[in-house]
């Protein structure tokens, strides 16, 4: 029966207006208790959702205030700090005192980091991420450990076999026609009236051992590239350095803000970059060289040229280590210049450019971005 057809029943039975007016209030009190009940239903359900996510997420997490006070640790941190004991309301960072001196120091930092532990003979790399927020009007942290060391031995064990079928493949390119040419230069002393082709002989094997030479030098400084010296660099003389290497090459004015760099590793990876860029297009050489401001006081340097681009393979695998389309190319330039961009706390990128060829950017931070970050607020000995 509507609320409509209960206000006649009461009028036509003499009840009066109060009567009506009592009884609409209860019914419409019990439509918000059922609204209410309902929207608090939907609530735990959500609640019971997330906590089981949580509870089952492959890493460790944990949730404790600006004291140190555990407030939450779901199955695999209890599993990874506390011997499967569930410790909620005891001191977080009192408990580590005793744990891995990199587990201690990554806790004090305000960025993520990897570090290992060494355990029982056995080796574990970890990734730990931490972040801050407010519940309840207290400043909370929430920290999340995460083991890697099965994924990353996997994907060390397809380095290495890359690497080892790559450097293979070398070597025989330049021991085999050494081999032969040394066959071939036996047979040419034995003979008088040949021994003017010792001179070409000699020199197909000194050019393939140039070649072995620079492969393995390639590899060498991939895996020794230092830690930039990052200081104050005007763009103007940097820039010209490069222009007298390149006079073909289109350099767009120095912009009046300076830049904050290892001048030397940044001109390196310049220089892959162009030497790219150059070969893209030999026929009509048109590369371009640009710098402008970037995020938070930082610069975005730019290669461009009007090459033959890439195809959507080769864009997605340039960057990788190893990977190269040039029949003697030993994949390593373009990775070598990622290495130097990320030690910058930079980004390289490359896209298809619009009318033809690539676009290379070198996103590099800003001084300001580049200082040392605070540390964190609370210590391991802190109550």
């Amino acid at each position: 029966m509507s609320l409509l057809a209960v206000a006649l029943v009461i009028t036509a039975s003499g009840f009066g207006l109060s009567l009506w007016l009592a009884l609409r209030y209860r019914a419409e009190l019990a439509a918000e208790r059922l609204a209410s009940s309902r929207a608090r239903g939907e609530h735990e359900q959500r609640e019971r959702l997330l906590r089981t996510v949580v509870e089952s997420a492959p890493m460790a997490i944990v949730v404790y205030g600006h004291t140190g006070r555990l407030s939450y640790s779901n199955a695999e941190a209890r599993e990874l700090f506390f011997e499967g004991r569930s410790l909620t309301g005891e001191n977080f960072l009192r408990l580590l005192d005793r744990a891995p001196e990199t587990l201690r120091q990554g806790l004090l930092t305000e960025t993520d980091a990897l570090f290992t532990v060494d355990q029982d003979g056995e080796s574990g790399t970890y990734h730990l991420a931490k972040r801050h927020f407010e519940l309840e009007n207290e400043p909370h942290t929430l920290l999340m450990v995460k083991h890697l060391t099965p994924e990353l031995g996997r994907q060390e064990i397809e380095v290495w076999k890359k690497v080892i079928r790559l450097i293979n493949h070398e070597l025989n390119n330049s021991l085999a026609p050494i081999s032969s040419m040394v066959h071939s230069a036996r047979l040419i002393a034995k003979n008088q009236e040949q021994l003017p082709k010792l001179d070409r002989v000699f020199d197909i094997i000194e050019e393939r051992s140039s070649h072995l030479a620079a492969f393995l030098e390639g590899y060498a400084r991939f895996a020794r590239l230092p830690k930039p010296r990052l200081e104050r660099v005007p763009w103007g003389p940097f820039l010209e350095g490069i222009r007298m290497l390149y006079p073909a090459l289109q350099v767009s004015d120095a912009p009046s803000f300076d830049g904050y760099f290892d001048a030397a590793q940044i001109q390196q990876a310049l220089i892959n970059l162009l030497k790219n860029a150059f070969e893209a297009c030999p026929d009509t050489p048109s590369v371009q060289l640009s710098v402008s401001l970037g995020d938070a006081g930082g610069a975005t340097v730019t290669v461009a040229d009007r090459g033959s681009g890439m195809t959507d393979e080769v864009l997605k695998n340039a960057l990788l280590p190893f990977f190269s389309t040039k029949e003697t190319g030993t994949g390593l330039g373009l990775a070598l210049c990622r290495e130097i961009v990320e030690a910058h706390r930079g980004k390289l990128q490359l896209a298809r450019r619009e009318g033809g060829g690539i676009v290379v950017s070198l996103s590099l931070p800003g001084r300001q971005v580049l200082a040392p970050g605070r540390t964190g607020r609370l210590t391991l000995t802190r109550g």
